[in-house]
This record gives structure tokens, C-alpha cells and sequence, in this order.
């Protein structure tokens, strides 16, 4: 090769034209550029239930798959609308006991109580979030967080539905590969769904209350009204996880309100790169397996989880996928002068 006729150039140039987001595709080349990474990560999706050792591993994809439309939710939450939520635990348990109730006491079978649980879930959550809609920051993320925490005392203290022993008998899916492909096939729905709807006219106005609440205001639009369709989407991700939950395990109790579906959400996106959408489900594939091999260590687990965790981020504070993301579009080729 003479070098002296040749120089090396990033594979994106001549791809982009003005932004970031605007493509002008030339070639099948500059077209795989931009499309094979994403087949890549549908495809590894896809084939993990082929590939698990056992029945055990088959079954904790679907608990990844319910973390990570939690921390899908709390993405798209605070860094396209600016709410910072811990209601992760609240959106779960919501989801999960109205599912349940639909199935034992009126006899709704899965297909049903699912979607059924998934819309009223976010109805009732965003109902009781709307008082506080005006707050931001800290304040709306400890509002969000006592919520679970009071309705598992109500239920506990009142001895209803079922009280501390829960509501048993809910049927399961009908077999472990529809219980597993359905759980991946909705969160590449709600991951495509959300990278195509922060894209759109409302996903701008989002960014723009988060950006600048005031000047929304004065341009005649309601910012409570777009707070609230932000938390209903992000709750109706999370009563999905619930509603899930329940006919996996066959059982709804208190523990769906325990903090670790408000935590572990968080530390993925830490982890997987926050602002990303795919980042923080990249974590949850990454944080929740690395959970359940350290059970084998007990309660020390919880100190290796907490090593693990502050490597991540000392070492790739921006996150896995802000990372992957920079060095792939650094790549070079030799071109012509």
C-alpha cells in the first residue's frame, strides 16, 4: 500500500451531514454502518433463551427483562423529562397486585390481566403522582420513594389482599418460551418505542421542560400535562414488569414494594449510560446476572456487588454504551486522496 496516496478517515464521514441525527445513506456500506450494531444487539437478545445452561438462568432473563424496563422507565424519566424517580418498587407492586386480583378474583386469564394491568397500573400511579408533579429533583424522588413504602405498611397493617401471606394461585404463563420471549420482545418494543419518541415533536417538548421549564410555560403549554403523559409512559413500563412478575412466580405479595426494584434500575443506568435508553438495559444484563452468581457468597454478596459496582463507576463513569458508542464511531479506514 502507498501510503502517500492514501490517508485514514472515520467510517462515519460523509455519513453525517449536519447533526447527529440526520443521515444521508450513499451506500450499503454507510447503511450497514448505522444498522448492524442494532441487529447485532436484537439478534443477542433474541438468542439468549437458546443459549442459557439451564431452566434456572432461562428464568432470570425474565427477571433482567422486568429490571430492565424499570430502568429503561427511570432513563427516560430524568434525562428527557427531568423527574428523578425511585417509584420503581411503587410502578411494580401496582402493577403486580392488580394483575393479580384480576386473575384469582374474576378469572382473567394472562392475556388479559396483562395489558389490563399495564394501562390501569399507570392510570393509578400517575393519578397519585399528579399532587407532585411540580416538584423537582430530590423532593419529586423521595415522594416517589416513600409511596411503595406506605402501601406495603397499608396492605401489611390492614390485612388486605392477603395481607403479609399475599395473593396466591395466579396462573402462569403458558410455557417458559412464551414467558421469555415475551418479556424480550417488549422490552425491544419499549426500547425502539422510546428512541422513537424522545425523536418526536413531544419527545422535544419533554427535553425542553426538563431544560427549561419556564420558557415552556410562557409559550402557552401546560407543563404538568406533559409531566404527567411522562410519568404515565414511564409507569406503565414498570406496571408491565409487575404485571409479569405475578404470573411468573404464580404469586403477589408485599415484597414486590422492596426497594431493590427502586435501586438496582438506578445502578444499571449508572452502569450501562445514563441518557442512552439501551445503556441502562445493558446494565440490567450485566448487573442482575453478577447478583444472582454472588447468592452463592450469602450476605457477603452484598459486599462484592458493592465493589463491583463502584469499579463500574470509577473506571467508566460515563457509562458502557457512552463508551462503546465514542470508540465505535472513532473507528478509520485507509481511503483514497
Amino acid at each position: 500500500m502507498d501510503i502517500g496516496e492514501r490517508r485514514k478517515e472515520r467510517l462515519d464521514r460523509g455519513i453525517k451531514v449536519r447533526t447527529d441525527g440526520i443521515y444521508a445513506l450513499m451506500s450499503l456500506r454507510e447503511l450497514s454502518y448505522l444498522t448492524v450494531p442494532r441487529l447485532v444487539f436484537i439478534l443477542g437478545i433474541l438468542i439468549l433463551p437458546l443459549v442459557m445452561p439451564s431452566m434456572y438462568w432461562q428464568r432470570v432473563i425474565s427477571i433482567v427483562c422486568i429490571y430492565a424496563l424499570l430502568a429503561l422507565s427511570f432513563d427516560f424519566l430524568a434525562h428527557f423529562a427531568g423527574l428523578v424517580s425511585l417509584g420503581g418498587a411503587f410502578f411494580i407492586g401496582t402493577g403486580g397486585y392488580i394483575a393479580a386480583i384480576l386473575n384469582t378474583s374474576f378469572g382473567l386469564p394472562t392475556i388479559v390481566t396483562i395489558p389490563i394491568s399495564t394501562l390501569l397500573g399507570a392510570a393509578i400511579c400517575t393519578l397519585l403522582l399528579l399532587p407532585c408533579l411540580p416538584l423537582r429533583g430530590v423532593y419529586f424522588a423521595i415522594v416517589t420513594l416513600m409511596y411503595p413504602l406506605v402501601f406495603a405498611r397499608i396492605i401489611e397493617a390492614l390485612n388486605i389482599f392477603g395481607g403479609t401471606d399475599g395473593i396466591m394461585g395466579v396462573v402462569s404463563f403458558p410455557n417458559r418460551w412464551v414467558e421469555q420471549y415475551f418479556m424480550l420482545t417488549m422490552v425491544l418494543l419499549f426500547l425502539f418505542g422510546m428512541r422513537r419518541l424522545v425523536n418526536l415533536d413531544i419527545g422535544l417538548v419533554f427535553r425542553a421542560v426538563k431544560d427549561n421549564d419556564q420558557a415552556v410555560r410562557a409559550s402557552g403549554m401546560s407543563i404538568t400535562h406533559y409531566k404527567a403523559i411522562a410519568v404515565f409512559i414511564a409507569s406503565a413500563m414498570g406496571c408491565l414488569g409487575g404485571a409479569c412478575l405475578v404470573h411468573i412466580y404464580m404469586w403477589s405479595g408485599i415484597s414486590q414494594f422492596a426497594l431493590d426494584f427502586s435501586i438496582i434500575p438506578i445502578a444499571a443506568t449508572v452502569i450501562g449510560g445514563a441518557g442512552t435508553l439501551v445503556g441502562p438495559i445493558l446494565g440490567c444484563f450485566i448487573l442482575v446476572p453478577i447478583s444472582e452468581l454472588l447468592r452463592a457468597f450469602g450476605t457477603l454478596r452484598i459486599v462484592f456487588y458493592s465493589l463491583i459496582l463502584v469499579a463500574f463507576i470509577v473506571i467508566r463513569s460515563e457509562g458502557i454504551m457512552v463508551y462503546g458508542q465514542r470508540k465505535y464511531h472513532q473507528f478509520e479506514r485507509w481511503v483514497k486522496v
